[in-house]
């Protein structure tokens, strides 16, 4: 997936996304280096299911202690 910088407001990159130029606020901080309006950028997200299952386990655990208290 691609988006390109549309412009900049305050700490903010107003980014439009894929075909349908879905609007994303991105913090400039998030940015590659040397990015600026008009730049195009990959987009992308994956899943981390070993961090899910970490979570859910570290979840499950405080539910338990929190039960048998």
């Amino acid at each position: 997936m691609k988006g390109v910088i549309d412009r900049f407001e305050g700490q903010y990159a107003i980014v439009l996304i894929g075909k349908d130029e879905i609007r994303v606020e991105i913090p400039k901080v998030l940015l590659p280096g040397g990015a600026k309006e008009g730049s195009w950028l990959r987009v992308g997200f994956e899943l981390d299911l070993e961090e899910e299952k970490g979570q859910r386990e570290t979840i499950k655990e405080i539910h338990n202690k929190l039960k048998n208290k």
